[in-house]
Parts: C-alpha cells; sequence; structure tokens
C-alpha cells in the first residue's frame, strides 16, 4: 500500500486538513461487489471522525467534495489519523487504476494530511441528493439521492424523482409503581395500560417535480394511530393524512409551503419524533401546541445562514370537513438565532422564539399525557367553549458542544375573555443528552433545530452503532383560577441504540408526579407513579 501512496506522495505538497467532508465513496467488497457500500466520510483536524452510509449535515464553512462513487483504498479506524486513496475507477474492473495511482487517484489522505485533491467541491446543497429546502424536512429523513438510486423504491424520471418511505414504531410499556392518591386521579394503570402497541406506522412518498428551473418538492404521509394531541382538538383518528404539502422556492433563500404541515413554533415539534433525544415530546409541547394544521408557511434564512424565520397562517376548514368560516384561524411565526459557534460548528448556542395566535372559534382544550401513549390524559382543562382568542409564547434556549446537548423551552398560554376570566396556562422543560460514542448532532440552519444522530461505525460495519443518553425534566401547569387542570412534574431517564440508519432501540423510565384533585371539589392530591417504555423503530429509507 505504501509504494500505491509514493508517486502522489512524492508529486504533492503536503498540507493539513481541520475539517473536509468527503461524499459518494465506495468502499469495495473484494469478495462480493453486491456487498460495496456507499458511504461518506468526515475528517476533523486529521483524525477520521465519522465513516457513515446516512447523509452528513450541511456545516458552513466546512469544504465538501463529490467523489462521484470512487473506490476507496485503505484503512478507516475511526479516531486515528486518517489514511486512504480514493481511485476514480474500479481496480477490479480496470487493473490501470491500481497500477498508475498518478493518473486515477483522485483523493489522497497519509496520516491525515491531505496529500492530492481533484474532486469537485460541492457548492450547492441540492447536488448532494439532499435539495430539501422547506422549513420542516420530512416526517422521515431521506437517504442522499445517489444512495436513493440503488434502492427499488427510489424512482428518478425526467420529470419527476420520489422516494417511497416508511416507519414502524413499536412500544412496550410497564408501570412499576403507583401510590394510592396516584391511582385515585388516574384509576389503575397497570390493569389498563401494561402492554405492548405499535406506536405508530408511517408511510407515504417524498420528492420533486422537475419542470421548473428550481424543482419544487412534495411531501404525502399518512400514519395509523397518528394521535393529534394539541390545544385546539381532543380528537383522534385510527389513521391520518399527517402531511400533505407543497414547497415552492422563490428569490434567493425562501420557501413559500403549502398544505397540511407543522406548524413553526418550537423546536420539538419541528424535529421528527423518532430522530428526537427521547421517545416522546415533552408534556408542555404535547399540552400547547397541534401536531399539524392546514395552511401556508413562508420562510427563510438571513445573515449567511445564522437566522432562520418561518411565518403562517393556518385553518382546519380543509381537513376538519367544514367551511372555512367555521374553523379557528391562526396565525403563527418563529425566528431562530446563532449568537455564537466556533468555525466548524462544534461549540454552538442556538435562540428561539415562537409566537402563535388563534381567534378561538372553536373553544380551546388542553390535556396531556405524562409523555407515553400508554396512559390517560393525567392533566385536563375540560373544554372551553367561549374563548376570544389565545396566544402562545415559545421560548428556546440550546448549547451544543460536541456530542452533549443541552436544550430548555418555556410555553406560555393565554386565553382571553373565557367565562372564566382571563386565563394562563404554561409549562417548560430542561433536558440534556450526549451522545456516548462521539457522534454530533448536525445543526439544521434552514430549520433552526439539531438533525438526527449520524451513525460513525453502524453494526452492519463491523461498528457498534451510536449510543445516546439523555435526561429530561418537564413541568405543566394547567391551574388558574376556577380551572384546575392540574400541575405535572416528570422526570425522564433515557437511552438510544441506533444499530445503523434505519434501526434503533430505546428506553425510557419516567417518574410522575401529579398535583390534582381526585374529582371537583376536592383539595388536591399529589400522586406518584413511575413506569418504563422500550421501544424499537425500523424505518424503510
Amino acid at each position: 500500500m505504501v509504494l500505491l501512496f509514493a508517486p502522489i506522495i512524492a508529486w504533492a505538497q503536503q498540507t493539513g486538513v481541520a475539517t473536509i467532508i468527503v461524499e459518494n465513496v465506495i468502499i469495495p467488497d473484494m469478495a462480493d461487489p453486491e456487498q460495496d457500500r456507499l458511504v461518506n466520510i468526515i475528517i476533523k483536524d486529521g483524525l477520521l471522525d465519522i465513516v457513515t452510509e446516512s447523509g452528513v449535515p450541511e456545516e458552513p464553512g466546512v469544504p465538501s467534495y463529490d467523489a462521484e462513487k470512487g473506490v476507496l483504498l485503505g484503512k478507516l479506524t475511526v479516531g486515528e489519523p486518517a489514511g486512504f486513496l480514493i481511485l476514480e475507477q474500479d481496480p477490479r474492473e480496470n487493473i490501470d487504476a491500481l497500477l498508475d495511482t498518478q493518473q486515477f487517484g483522485t483523493f489522497a489522505v497519509v496520516r491525515g494530511s491531505v496529500q492530492r485533491n481533484r474532486l469537485l467541491k460541492v457548492t450547492n446543497n441540492e447536488q448532494r441528493g439532499q435539495g430539501w429546502f422547506s422549513y420542516t424536512p420530512p416526517p422521515i429523513s431521506l437517504p442522499t439521492g445517489y444512495e436513493s438510486r440503488r434502492k427499488w423504491n427510489y424512482y428518478d424520471g425526467p420529470k419527476v424523482r420520489n422516494l417511497f418511505s416508511a416507519a414502524v414504531v413499536l412500544d412496550r410499556t410497564r408501570w412499576e409503581s403507583q401510590d394510592t392518591a396516584s391511582e385515585q386521579q388516574v384509576g389503575d394503570l397497570k390493569s389498563k395500560y401494561d402492554e405492548g402497541e405499535i406506536r405508530g406506522l408511517r408511510f407515504g412518498v417524498v420528492g420533486a417535480i422537475k419542470v421548473f428551473e428550481r424543482p419544487w418538492t412534495y411531501t404525502l404521509f399518512g400514519a395509523t394511530n397518528a394521535f393529534d394531541k394539541g390545544f385546539d382538538t381532543d380528537e383522534t383518528d385510527d389513521f391520518s393524512w399527517f402531511d400533505y404539502r407543497l414547497d415552492i422556492p422563490f428569490r434567493d433563500d425562501n420557501t413559500i409551503s403549502v398544505g397540511k404541515q407543522k406548524e413553526p413554533i418550537n423546536l420539538e415539534r419541528t424535529t421528527a419524533l423518532i430522530y428526537l433525544p427521547f421517545q416522546e415530546r415533552s408534556a408542555p409541547a404535547d399540552t400547547f401546541l397541534p401536531s399539524r394544521n392546514v395552511g401556508l408557511v413562508v420562510s427563510g434564512t438571513e445573515f449567511n445562514q445564522k437566522v432562520s424565520w418561518a411565518t403562517g397562517v393556518f385553518n382546519d376548514w380543509l381537513d376538519s370537513g367544514g367551511s372555512r368560516s367555521d374553523g379557528a384561524s391562526q396565525f403563527v411565526g418563529r425566528l431562530t438565532g446563532i449568537p455564537f459557534s466556533t468555525q466548524d460548528e462544534s461549540n454552538l448556542l442556538h435562540l428561539g422564539f415562537g409566537y402563535r395566535y388563534s381567534d378561538a372559534e372553536e373553544g380551546a382544550t388542553a390535556s396531556s399525557t405524562p409523555e407515553t401513549n400508554q396512559a390517560p390524559d393525567f392533566l385536563d382543562t375540560g373544554f372551553i367553549s367561549e374563548v376570544d382568542k389565545s396566544q402562545t409564547f415559545n421560548y428556546e434556549l440550546s448549547w451544543r458542544k460536541s456530542q452533549n446537548w443541552l436544550h430548555a423551552e418555556y410555553i406560555d398560554t393565554n386565553l382571553d375573555d373565557t367565562p372564566f376570566g382571563d386565563l394562563r396556562f404554561s409549562g417548560y422543560h430542561v433536558s440534556f443528552s450526549r451522545i456516548l460514542t462521539g457522534e454530533m448532532r448536525g445543526y439544521n440552519h434552514r430549520s433552526g433545530i439539531f438533525d438526527r444522530v449520524q451513525i460513525a461505525r453502524p453494526v452492519n460495519q463491523s461498528g457498534w452503532g451510536a449510543w445516546e443518553v439523555g435526561l429530561r425534566y418537564s413541568h405543566t401547569d394547567l391551574n388558574d383560577g376556577p380551572v384546575q387542570g392540574g400541575e405535572m412534574d416528570i422526570w425522564t431517564l433515557g437511552l438510544n441504540w441506533w444499530l445503523q440508519s434505519n434501526i434503533m432501540t430505546s428506553i425510557n423510565w419516567r417518574h410522575v408526579e401529579l398535583d390534582r384533585a381526585i374529582s371537583p371539589g376536592f383539595a388536591p392530591v399529589d400522586g406518584k407513579s413511575n413506569g418504563w417504555t422500550s421501544r424499537v423503530v425500523l424505518i424503510l429509507e
């Protein structure tokens, strides 16, 4: 192998590397070419940082190069100085590529120092196959375009390209303990909710319409057991089309999104559930914010993508089947910014603010389970039929340093001119997660959210996958005046194991304290319960 590199070493001027991304690289299987793997590689400070079949997050200022399915020769050991050669032709098919590395070698790094780089620099995110420019990414993240073309569920025609994707989430909940006060408040949890379930089966099509100069993208996803827990509705469906959206680019960096989609107000809500550090969103997010709504969102970025913004108008008349005048209308907006980050964004501070106004034509209600689907509502204000308007304020603070992520959100909702006077409900959560195997969540500048965990060494590549541990505390208060919906505090300890990009298993343990009356007119009591939920996620990408 040293002889193969020798012509390049003699030819090139040695240069150091800070952070560099090399995409679209084939790792050959000499015994069976059908087992070749297409990967992306990240080198940081001369060390091999990540080798992954998943997409790599875009990082401003970090150069990215397309190997165009070049074949890699060398040893890939994460955490050690990078050393490999990429050939533009497969030496199994053309032996000259192996004999003449001076002519056929397109990229070489020796002991962490780049010796040759003839690869084309990627200047447009869409060229990397991740051309999702909408504010809210698809419910199930897409693999990169070049990886998709190898799959049966991908179609790329002259005018349309699309990908069929699906995910199934399997849960098993066990309530370990419950005191007498809790049993009086919510019933016997062990007898009713100690069981397994299909938490959700999601499937759909995402793709692009290529007849325009800048392709339009579309999303169509449905789900079973899609429970829409929101502040404006108390209905659930066994099946729901929970995303049908068309994203239209305009100007330099702006997008119009039309259809049923997530409202842009909250980091947890904007992030796909299966990619969060915990199995369920925090109780305040589920209590005060709707899952999805029908409307129009305009979004964009400013100041070299240091700031993202989105604003939208919504009305659920199309989804509910009623008339537009009967539905409640909402105005929603979110602004995020990065006041501080290092050049490689390994140390990053995120701030966010969201606002939601509703004319509350359909009244309002707030309820929440204890951050698990296998439980009754622990909190419930009941239905408030007469509300002049509601306003919700959302505040975000996140600090991510390498594999550590500290995140906090506060939500404040005000209901004006109800039969009980003006009401105010609130909640917050603080969470910390750490990826034990060293990977770092990327940052999505367009959406102002943190990306899914990128797996450096999946188990199908003789690795351990990605391990993440997290701790969260949440508090929700639905007590104000004569409305006594209860107060709830939850401690959650979570462990996630991503075996590879499409397989994950996790376990969450929860300690729940509920301060609520057993029935109206009684003094509130403090009930305590503990339980855990194990989960398996399978994704078709």
